[in-house]
């Protein structure tokens, strides 16, 4: 008997990175996010103009730390858009920290000397309601949006810059065969020293930290500091701490740096969880910012006097190396202020 021969294997289609299929799977209904938690009858304090003005969206594993039926979890808090979103705040406007004056070329911030901070794109995986930059022009003021080229001639014309921040946006939101187009041109700039990467993706979307973008940080030609974005203890979880420990094991130093927010971290008690938890992580304490006052946040102020108390409190309860330093970004200045 003939037999037919057999068909040749089709290769398999091939599968986008699983944290991108997550990142498209996020929450973006408010009313979703409120029923996920058990919490439809809250639905009057949703507010449809906040959430056109900066759209929701928040990773289902994020939305899974949340406490169902608790209203006032301090994970929800930072997501959920309000009403007093909506409410004019004296002191409160679109540049909070003076992002439009430091532009020194599309994308590029150069605040401190030393330091040239790349917008490397306007893009994040969830959209915190505090977030400085919600009112940033990025579809104007991306590094990457020409192939990265002014923002690289321009580090690599000032010698003075040592260190590079990628911030956005999220950096890690680029894919990263994009991210590995940046580091291998600014890899060719002799002066070059450090580099930064400030991201929450490691907390609100731990798979985004994959083998591909860990074989990326290993192979990166200078010391990197990463410093991740948590603001509770809660947004830890097991695979928070394995994007972690992928981190640390590619050789990157892991900061934290967390804002200062009423009704989710203004306690001691919260403050010091924050510290141990993360440090349990891998994660050193960095900073403790008092908020930016953007346009839209003035309710999760808290105000200087107060946070200062806490800050006392906390040092007289933990090691020195669990307290970050309680800081405000002013423009101008030439570093962030202590307080």
């Amino acid at each position: 008997m003939i037999t037919a021969a057999p068909r040749p294997m089709q290769p398999a289609p091939l599968q986008p990175p699983r944290w991108q299929q997550l990142w498209r799977d996020a929450v973006r209904d408010p009313a979703e996010l409120l029923a996920l938690l058990g919490l439809d009858a809250h639905a009057a304090r949703l507010s449809p103009a906040a959430a056109t003005q900066f759209p929701l969206r928040v990773p289902r594993g994020f939305v899974a730390r949340m406490r169902h039926g608790d209203i006032d979890d301090p994970l929800l808090r930072q997501v959920l858009p309000l009403d007093e979103e909506m409410r004019a705040a004296p002191g409160f406007g679109l540049d909070a920290v003076g992002d439009h004056a430091a532009r020194t070329a599309p994308g590029v911030l150069q605040k401190y000397a030393g330091r040239a901070l790349l917008v490397a794109t306007g893009s994040c995986a969830v959209n915190c309601r505090y977030c400085f930059r919600r009112h940033f022009p990025y579809a104007e003021e991306t590094a990457a949006r020409d192939g990265w080229r002014q923002a690289i001639e321009l580090v690599a014309a000032d010698a003075s810059v040592e260190e590079v921040l990628l911030s956005g946006g999220d950096p890690l939101s680029l894919a990263t065969s994009r991210l590995a187009e940046l580091t291998d041109a600014l890899a060719r700039i002799p002066h070059l020293r450090r580099l930064r990467i400030h991201s929450r993706l490691p907390v609100v979307l731990p798979e985004r930290v994959d083998g591909a973008l860990a074989e990326w940080l290993a192979a990166l030609p200078w010391p990197v500091a990463f410093v991740i974005h948590a603001n509770h203890a809660n947004e830890f979880d097991a695979g928070v701490d394995a994007a972690l420990a992928r981190l640390r094991a590619a050789g990157a130093t892991l900061l934290n740096q967390a804002v200062l927010l009423r009704g989710v971290n203004d306690s001691v008690e919260a403050l010091a969880a924050l510290s141990e938890r993360g440090f349990a992580a891998g994660v050193l304490p960095y900073y403790l910012h008092q908020l930016d006052r953007v346009a839209g946040v003035a309710h999760y102020e808290v105000d200087d006097g107060r946070a200062r108390a806490l800050h006392a409190a906390l040092a007289a309860r933990l090691s020195g190396y669990l307290v970050p330093r309680l800081v405000r970004e002013v423009p101008g200045d030439s570093g962030k202020r202590p307080l």
